[in-house]
């Protein structure tokens, strides 16, 4: 039995698992979960890495005696460190106003097919790319970049390096070549050294300093999936290849597992990403906004989720939808505020209860998955004959089943931590276990977590004409 410590960081929460891996055998415990969110300091969102730092020895030392350590988190975020390896400033929170106008000025330089047709990247204004442009000057005094779980990793081992699947989201890495692109760093003007070497899922970062963690000395961190979604994917209890996967969260990220990226003019202007993922797959998947706007809506209501989900359920069907990836639903602030400005803005009667306001962001996101799946398999020319649904999102009842009715087919959900199972399960076939490939992993996945199945209700007629109202398709 391999016993492994899995730190898996959301944009909203984190959590320390301990993960057990044997013969049928593949269970979580939590040791510590925590608060995780951007503090505005003199008007920038910064992450409090320390307490994130704090947190994870926290838990880690609630373990026990354990094999090994793998560190997941979410992309594009990075710390930058000077010659020394000292931490230069906070690292700051992708949803800060800093980028705003920069990836026009990015595009200017550099045009949108030319950059494409290198990192496959779907085109976000808070891309790491447009980060690091925004502030040359810290860029250029810095050491190293390191991606938030590589930054961590670094703290507890002393080990500078990149893990490839969040090296890939930063769009300053060559999909094709799978290596930084010297080409478009140099293009522009960023300071090469300060992208470390590359890692595989799997490798051995190094051992932990005892002496700085309060752990055990010895105990190695694997570098796992460390962009949370490559993580996740790898644990999609998926069979064969015609599948397509929502992994749910503050974020949804909607996609399609492929062998080889698609960087054609169809992908760029549909504005699909080509990720890196565990074992070489490309995550061929379009960010939509997913449930932030209704965490955010809860922050200002304080209402029970449970309670809003019943007024909901009983809300009447598409009196109201809005563009969840419409640009004033990114930063922080009053949500309610901001839907009732859009529907005013396009011709609706703001929702009169909560339970409107949530029935409105649940249809409107199925509405989104529905479009972004359909796209998907029509650019990857890929046909799909089920849904999986994967993360916090897959326990929201209500809205897998309005998934399953918007997409026309079957959704399974669950597991609810697959991030953290994925990175479980590249731990453990690091130190010997023998799942040699996706396939044994997915398949000791399907064979431990029981999974909820929703077949499409309703008229698709229905869904239509509902995703022309919003989107002009259809």
């Amino acid at each position: 039995m391999k016993r492994v410590g899995a730190v898996d960081l959301g944009a909203s929460s984190g959590r320390v698992m301990l993960g057990e891996v044997g013969p049928e055998v593949l269970q979580l415990r939590e040791l510590n979960r925590f608060w995780n969110g951007p503090v505005r300091v003199h008007g920038t969102l910064h992450w409090d890495i320390l307490h994130l730092y704090r947190s994870i020895l926290d838990g880690l030392r609630l373990a026990g005696p354990i094999d090994s350590i793998g560190i997941d988190a979410w992309a594009v975020d990075y710390g930058l460190l000077d010659a020394d390896g000292r931490l230069l400033g906070n690292p700051v929170h992708y949803r800060d106003s800093r980028t705003d106008g920069v990836m026009e000025r990015v595009l200017a330089e550099v045009p949108a097919a030319d950059l494409y047709a290198v990192t496959g990247l779907q085109q976000l204004p808070f891309n790491t790319i447009y980060q690091l442009t925004a502030e040359p000057a810290t860029g250029a005094a810095a050491g190293s970049l390191l991606m938030i779980p590589d930054l961590l990793g670094y703290w507890l081992t002393g080990e500078l390096g990149a893990e490839r699947t969040n090296a890939s989201t930063t769009q300053l890495y060559d999909v094709r070549a799978r290596a930084w692109s010297d080409a478009l760093i140099t293009r522009l003007g960023l300071p090469r050294r300060i992208f470390p070497r590359l890692r595989e899922p799997g490798d051995v970062i190094g051992n932990v300093v005892p002496d700085e963690t309060g752990l055990a000395p010895g105990i190695p961190v694997i570098a796992v999936g460390s962009h949370d979604t490559a993580s996740a994917v790898v644990a999609v209890p998926a069979s064969g290849e015609r599948f397509a996967y929502i992994s749910s969260g503050t974020w949804s990220l909607v996609g399609l597992e492929l062998d080889a990226p698609v960087l054609t003019d169809e992908a760029r202007d549909a504005n699909f990403t080509n990720e890196g993922g565990v074992d070489g797959r490309i995550r061929f998947l379009r960010n939509v906004m997913g449930l932030w706007i209704l965490q955010e809506c809860r922050r200002i209501w304080g209402d029970d989720l449970d309670d809003l989900l019943r007024a909901a359920a009983e809300a009447p069907p598409f009196a109201v939808l809005i563009d969840p990836d419409a640009p004033e639903f990114l930063a922080p602030g009053n949500m309610p505020a901001r839907l009732d400005e859009q529907c005013v803005r396009t011709g609706q009667e703001p929702p009169r209860t909560r339970g409107a306001a949530v029935r409105c962001i649940l249809e409107s996101l199925a509405l989104a998955y529905r479009r972004t799946l359909h796209s998907a398999q029509n650019v990857a020319d890929r046909d799909v004959d089920v849904l999986h649904v994967i993360g916090g999102g897959s326990q929201n009842e209500l809205l897998c089943q309005l998934t399953a009715d918007a997409c026309g087919v079957p959704v399974l959900a669950g597991p609810v931590e697959a991030s953290a199972l994925g990175n479980v399960l590249v731990q453990a076939r690091a130190l010997g276990e023998p799942l040699p490939d996706l396939d044994a992993m997915r398949a000791l996945v399907r064979s431990t977590h029981s999974l909820r199945r929703y077949d499409p209700q309703g008229k698709p007629a229905d869904w239509d004409a509902a995703e022309s109202r919003v989107f002009g398709t259809r």
